[in-house]
């Protein structure tokens, strides 16, 4: 039986969600959530055909990453990412994605690849691994000095390591219809906002599930810890780490940590709390950030704080709007409220050409949803730890018949827990899929229960299959993911249409005379840029 409670300490939701989508899906407007919007962000390593990270610098074919709409660069020269339009079609956006990967190729020398695995390939020297660059201007020189800061704050090696993100946004059509339902009379901007950080408050407390379901690095490369003793890992072979139930060591203690970021508290319960405490961890010093500033002439980091930027934070779900030029991110959020959601806990999948499927995003899309439409009280420093000890325990342990989580202080199932969410989703996917009236598909019904059959079946999880892979092949992780690396780019090389190549073609010299327009606007030093840049 399910237990009386959920993680937040709320008596069981089921019957108020299903009174609430029950309310909903008579509505003849409902159909306005076919409006909901999203967007992918996915960041692949460029690799040589040995599977080392690629030295050479970001393609010239690609454009400026400092002014692309489409293809950038995230830590390294060798770290791409792809950004898509927004859409509301999910076979559309994975389609643009395709495509910017196949014209990505069409520009590639040496016959490199692209990574299909989160965790990276050989590293080596960590200092040999290239620094985005983004130009001369104060704006391209400071985003590589970030970088650098990372660098010396958390290893290049960590920063290489890939994922994606998934951007959400809903109608302001249903936003109207949900406060009217609410009785709410705050502005609609405010309203949006509140609800946003209710989701993302239950989101942090869900989590966990998409960790299990969608992890996809169980493994390691022995070449990436180096030395280190310390890493609780478990040798695979000669070559290769791994955690036998593990999920996403991506997520772990290998990947987006922080010793400096481990006692922070940055509040979700509302957007002033928010705030304050991104802005307290943007302007606090902390003193082993310091000696970095020691390690050679010139500027080493922004700043020796906490962070030296927002986005430095590592979080799995991040409040987001769309900035003004020159605008903070908190700022923005401060003066117009919050626009969308940035999931940023997803693996890459190494069995998907570009990682991510239909099926997923319809899940993702259902799975918010669901955050959304449950009720969502104030979080606090107690429930944080145990949110935070979940998916710690998911991502080491996630796929171990025995693991219990912590619900409400109590000890319940990661199954039995996760069986009473999908549940709940599938009320949540019979909403979305009656707004399809003109078809009588049930894409977001099933996108749950391919989930569920994953917990019912621990074998069926990405991560499961990467090691069933490993072994049903006798390959360490290193040939298994340039093997399907090689598979991926064999798919990808399809050529592009020639009315797509020359719209890509465009983006790209529009992009290269969008840098030198921001080069020629500088007025000021380097220097003075960089103290403006330090002011909150």
């Amino acid at each position: 039986m399910p237990s009386s409670k959920d993680g937040a300490g709320n008596e069981k939701l089921s019957e108020q969600l299903k009174h609430l989508l029950g309310a909903l899906k008579i509505m003849p407007e409902i159909e306005c959530l076919k409006g909901i919007t999203h967007g992918i962000e996915k960041e692949s390593l460029r690799v040589d055909q040995q599977g080392r990270i690629a030295m050479s610098p970001h393609p010239s074919g690609l454009g400026s990453p400092l002014t692309h709409d489409f293809i950038t660069t995230d830590f390294s020269e060798a770290l791409i990412e792809f950004i898509t339009p927004v859409f509301t079609d999910p076979a559309s956006s994975l389609e643009y994605l395709e495509d910017i990967h196949r014209f990505l190729y069409g520009q590639l020398e040496d016959k490199e690849l692209l990574w299909t695995s989160s965790m990276p390939c050989i590293i080596e020297e960590d200092d040999l691994i290239p620094l985005a660059q983004y130009g001369t201007s104060n704006i391209g020189k400071l985003k590589t000095l970030y970088r650098r800061g990372l660098g010396h704050r958390y290893t290049r090696a960590m920063q290489t390591i890939a994922g994606i993100h998934y951007n959400f946004s809903l109608p302001d059509d249903f936003w109207q219809l949900l406060q009217k339902s609410q009785e709410s009379k705050q502005t609609l901007n405010d309203y949006k906002t509140e609800q946003y950080f209710n989701l993302i408050r239950n989101f942090r407390r869900y989590s966990w599930l998409l960790i299990y379901l969608f992890g996809a690095s169980p493994a390691i490369c022995k070449s990436f810890i180096k030395d280190k003793t310390d890493h609780g890992l478990e040798a695979f072979d000669d070559y290769t780490y791994y955690m036998p139930f593990g999920t996403s060591l991506r997520m772990g203690d290998l990947g987006y940590t922080s010793d400096a970021q481990a006692d922070l508290f940055v509040s979700y319960n509302s957007l002033d709390e928010y705030i304050d405490g991104m802005r307290n961890a943007i302007e606090t010093p902390y003193a082993p950030y310091t000696e970095i500033d020691k390690l050679g002439s010139g500027y080493q980091q922004i700043n020796s704080n906490i962070l030296q930027i927002e986005n430095e934070f590592y979080s799995t779900i991040r409040p987001k709007r769309i900035s003004k030029n020159g605008e903070r991110p908190i700022h923005s959020l401060k003066n117009s409220g919050v626009e969308y959601i940035e999931v940023r806990c997803l693996d890459l999948n190494p069995f998907l050409p570009i990682g991510i499927d239909e099926t997923q995003i319809n899940f993702l899309n259902t799975f918010l949803l669901f955050c959304l439409f449950r009720k969502s009280p104030p979080s606090s420093k107690e429930e944080n730890s145990e949110i935070q000890n979940n998916f710690i325990s998911v991502v080491t342990e996630g796929r171990n018949p025995e693991l219990k989580l912590a619900q409400n202080n109590e000890s319940v199932s990661l199954p039995a827990w996760a069986v009473e969410i999908l549940q709940e989703c599938l009320d949540v996917a019979d909403l979305l899929d009656s707004t399809d009236k003109a078809n009588s598909v049930s894409a977001y019904h099933n996108a749950v229960e391919e989930q569920l059959s994953k917990v019912n079946d621990s074998e069926l999880t990405p991560s499961a299959k990467v090691l069933a892979s490993m072994r049903e092949q006798s390959m360490s992780y290193f040939p298994f993911a340039l093997k399907q690396s090689e598979n991926s780019a064999e798919f990808l090389q399809k050529k592009l249409s020639d009315e797509k190549i020359k719209n890509f073609n465009a983006v790209t010299k529009k992009s290269n005379h969008d840098r030198e327009k921001i080069e020629q606007s500088d007025s000021l030093s380097f220097d003075e840029f960089l103290i403006n840049s330090n002011k909150v």
